[in-house]
């Protein structure tokens, strides 16, 4: 009596609960699907097929069944959200965005050099030394560095790749509502 109490209180995986099967103590779903979790396997069998995730999880070792079952669970769900790039829409985003911020770092390191090379020039004191006869004298090459044409050029060419990266069209994915 006591097995068939601990058996009626024994929940099938969701895997199993959506198969509607019998869930056996050596299911290869039950540690990854919960039963409290049955859309993270029915995305995964709407996307991939429950014969296909049973071989990739056979021919897995254990320790990597997880990651593989987490990865099947994220790629399903972001293919119902956007079928035609899934995960690759996201990862296309999050790179231009990555590309951006490079560009932008870039930008402002080559401002901030600007400043430093104006600020740790130290002036020149012309003048007898006395009261009120101190003048300061900058030399005109610390505040218009000879490379400043290049700088200038350099800058447009950044903001010429960053308005064509922009205007592509290729860049505009359906993140399927998540805010990046």
């Amino acid at each position: 009596m006591a097995s068939s109490s601990s058996l009626s209180s024994y929940s099938p995986c969701a895997a199993c609960k959506f198969l509607r099967r019998k869930c056996q103590p050596e299911c290869v779903f039950a540690p990854y699907f919960p039963p409290d979790q049955p859309q993270k396997f029915a995305n995964v069998h709407k996307i991939f097929g429950a014969s296909n995730v049973t071989k990739l999880l056979n021919e897995l070792q254990p320790h990597q069944r997880e990651d593989a079952v987490n990865s099947l669970a994220y790629e399903a769900d972001m293919r119902l959200r956007d079928p035609v790039y899934g995960c690759v829409g996201v990862i296309s985003l999050l790179q231009h965005q990555l590309r951006q911020l490079q560009l932008d770092l870039s930008c402002a390191k080559s401002e901030l050099s600007k400043y430093q090379n104006v600020g740790g020039t130290t002036p020149h004191l012309i003048g007898g030394g006395g009261r009120g006869h101190n003048q300061l004298l900058y030399h005109h090459h610390q505040f218009f560095p000879r490379d400043q044409q290049q700088q200038q050029q350099q800058q447009q060419q950044q903001q010429h790749i960053i308005r064509g990266s922009l205007d592509g069209g290729s860049n505009n994915f359906d993140t399927g509502g998540f805010k990046i």
